[in-house]
């Protein structure tokens, strides 16, 4: 079988599969709430586990322990499918069965070859089916009564990447200046009252506006003082620890002010900061006309409507105006019809192929899309600098992914406090 398929099949090699001897010896070892898990049930399961642990070379606890593992997971899957049955969530027939013909799809199988292949392991057809509806309804579940409510704040990235800043886990490099005022090992109280007052002479001037990269060739002890006293780009991690607590909070072009360290006073600026890790993207400014087909509009009626349109602003219509009065998308109708600057991946795929398509300028001919039938014109391109936003987003699904763990563990935890469950292994 194909590692994916394996995959795919987890859940199913946990829940279903062929039931033979164990049924003579079939009895209740759980009631949860209205339901029950039997022997036969449990036995299947721990088969599943047992097999997945012994491919995956982790060594099988104690049977008392496994059982009792094992027994615990399935309280909590039925726990979940009760309430979700209870609160009104279904699953149609429609979904479960796309959702198999994917699995399948990205197997690089069809459907009945894929149900061949379930056959020939042993695990029934309808089995597979139900658990699958049984996922789905979970994760429905698990949507609404949790995921929906978790939410991250703009505060809660910038403190984030601020802590990853201070500890030194980021892919941020700094460029950095130095000023050095030194202080002569062994120096008297007046030869350190002199280096202040020049350095506090080099930053009063730099504070007024003065070249760094003079002021260091000028004022600065430092190795690099006729470079202008330019560090260089250094990582989080290989900033000095003198500097790194001030480097972390200033804002590109700033100035540190006096450091005071053995050796003298030292003058930093940040003359720039960006990600190891850069991420340039080709955004596109692109407007569009949607008509979509209903009860009164046909889907040959949709495209001709379009077209219509599509040569009154070729003869000198104007873009805007019309996707105002004939565009079904009111949010963009408003603009003009304008989606403002457009990443790669930030529309639906048959739009973004007829996007990519065109040059600046030229608008499309109508084409459908899963939303109607469109028109489109690209405004313009340009090269931008996506490195931020993806360090936000990724930092923000970090986060995401740390309260859905925390509240589904918490939402768990209630759900089986406040359930019936009683366990029957050892009678």
């Amino acid at each position: 079988m194909k590692p994916r398929l394996a995959l795919a099949l987890l859940a199913g090699m946990l829940l279903s599969g062929p039931v033979t001897a164990v049924q003579d010896l079939d009895r209740i070892v759980a009631v949860i709430n209205d339901d029950v898990i039997m022997r036969s049930e449990l036995a299947v399961k721990i088969r599943g586990v047992t097999t997945q642990m012994e491919e995956q070379n982790i060594p099988l606890p104690p049977l008392d322990i496994l059982q009792k593992q094992v027994l615990d997971r399935l309280i909590m899957t039925k726990l979940q499918i009760q309430m979700a049955q209870n609160t009104g969530i279904r699953v149609d027939d429609e979904t479960l069965n796309r959702t198999i013909s994917n699995i399948a799809r990205e197997n690089e199988l069809s459907l009945n070859q894929f149900r061949e292949i379930l056959e020939q392991d042993g695990y029934g057809y309808e089995n597979f089916r139900r658990e699958i509806r049984d996922e789905i309804l979970i994760s429905r579940l698990q949507q609404r009564q949790v995921d929906n409510r978790v939410i991250v704040t703009d505060r809660e990235i910038d403190n984030y990447l601020s802590n990853q800043e201070h500890q030194g886990e980021t892919d941020i490099e700094f460029h950095i200046a130095h000023i050095l005022i030194a202080i002569p090992e062994g120096a008297s109280s007046r030869q350190v009252t002199r280096a202040r007052e020049t350095a506090e002479q080099a930053l009063s001037e730099l504070q007024g506006g003065a070249d760094f990269a003079n002021m260091a060739a000028t004022y600065s002890d430092g190795q690099q003082a006729l470079d202008g006293g330019d560090l260089g780009w250094r990582k989080a991690g290989q900033v000095p620890t003198l500097f790194a607590d001030f480097i972390s909070d200033m804002e590109v072009g700033g100035l540190s002010g006096l450091i005071k360290s053995p050796s003298g006073y030292h003058i930093i600026k940040l003359l720039d900061k960006r990600s190891s890790e850069q991420v340039v993207v080709t955004q596109t400014k692109v407007r569009h006309i949607l008509v979509r087909p209903d009860e009164l509009t046909t889907v040959d009626d949709a495209r001709r409507r379009l077209q219509q349109l599509r040569m009154r602003i070729e003869g000198g219509d104007d873009f805007a105006e019309l996707a105002k009065a004939h565009s079904v998308d009111t949010m963009s109708a408003a603009d003009g019809g304008d989606l403002g600057w457009v990443n790669p991946g930030d529309l639906v795929p048959e739009f973004e192929n007829m996007m990519d398509s065109l040059e600046p300028g030229a608008v499309s001919e109508p084409f459908p899309s899963q939303f109607g039938f469109h028109i489109l014109q690209v405004l313009d391109r340009r090269e931008h600098d996506s490195t931020e936003d993806i360090k936000r987003a990724r930092a923000r699904e970090a986060i995401r992914r740390r309260k859905l763990e925390e509240a589904r563990t918490d939402w768990l935890r209630q759900m089986r406090d406040e359930a019936y469950v009683e366990y029957r292994l050892d009678s």
